[in-house]
């Protein structure tokens, strides 16, 4: 069964090309569907890769670059005419909501849902989003905007238990909760059981993390550090190096140094710009460093 999913819709950076759309990432988990960024046409790309919105209730803009967050007004405005109903939360740098909300007002100002501006402090490190099995973290990038990454990532699950061993202590269905929380379990005679003669440890929990725009800075490592899945933007390859420090942007190589030191377990990498027609020098250099690096493309599904 697959804890988490991540469909990418937009794979390149501020000027889209036949291939690759404006940035945008669906993540699904628990049931929930997130969207991380929404580039220009982004709700074209849900149409053209069967992207459901019926349980997208956050979105998450990393900073205020159109190619970021251009999308937003279009997805809004589809959503209001599909009669949509529930709220829907945008997490985002502070500035947004004045920009956005006039061309609501004005454009969609019969909307049957609220949309709902939820700021985050992009210099902190911070919960935006909990609820009783995941969380949503903010931590803060460097950029030519004020810019942040996102840490998304299960909490600890539930104990496994062993049936064997419930039905041999005789176990009250009632005490199987407290039990999978880690509890001992006492019999009535006064006897502690203790938890690991009746659970086994619990599934490991998932955790990705997502990083755009920045250029190459290792102050992010304590937050990325062992994640399942980073996404890191590597919009040049390496032999770009002066190009990407002054549009302050990463390297394919620093991308992969990055996870290497992170010692995270994959890597994608993206939002590459419009000058490459052909991707695989980017995945080879990247690639030389973190063998575990993949290229992400318009419509590409990663499971976990």
């Amino acid at each position: 069964m697959t804890d988490l999913r991540l469909q990418i819709l937009g794979s390149g950076s501020a000027m889209p090309t036949k291939s690759r759309n404006q940035v945008a990432q669906v993540l699904s988990l628990h049931n929930k569907t997130f969207l991380i960024d929404c580039g220009e046409a982004t709700q074209v790309q849900m149409v053209r890769f069967a992207v459901s919105t019926s349980r997208l209730n956050h979105i998450f803009i990393s900073h205020l670059h159109g190619d970021h967050c251009f999308g937003l007004i279009g997805l809004i405005s589809t959503l209001g005419m599909r009669g949509r109903t529930a709220d829907l939360y945008i997490h985002s740098h502070p500035a947004l909501e004045p920009l956005l909300s006039p061309a609501l007002n004005f454009f969609c100002r019969d909307l049957p849902f609220k949309v709902i501006f939820q700021p985050y402090d992009h210099t902190s490190t911070e919960v935006i989003f909990e609820d009783r099995s995941m969380e949503v973290s903010v931590f803060p990038l460097k950029h030519s905007l004020p810019s942040s990454g996102f840490l998304i990532k299960e909490k600890e699950k539930e104990r496994h238990i062993i049936p064997e061993k419930v039905k041999f202590y005789q176990v009250p269905v009632k005490e199987i909760p407290l039990i999978k929380q880690g509890a001992d379990y006492i019999t009535a005679e006064g006897e502690i059981i203790p938890n690991n003669h009746l659970t086994s440890d619990p599934s490991p929990s998932k955790s990705f993390a997502y990083c755009s725009d920045t250029i190459y800075d290792e102050k992010i490592l304590p937050y990325i550090e062992g994640v399942d899945l980073l996404y890191h933007e590597a919009t040049f390859l390496h032999e770009h190096l002066a190009k990407a420090k002054s549009t302050m942007h990463t390297t394919a190589l620093q991308a992969a140094t990055l996870a290497q030191k992170a010692h995270v377990h994959r890597l994608l990498i993206g939002h590459f710009s419009a000058r490459y027609d052909d991707l695989s020098p980017l995945l080879k250099e990247a690639q030389s460093v973190f063998p575990e690096t993949s290229i992400v493309k318009d419509g590409t599904i990663f499971d976990l």
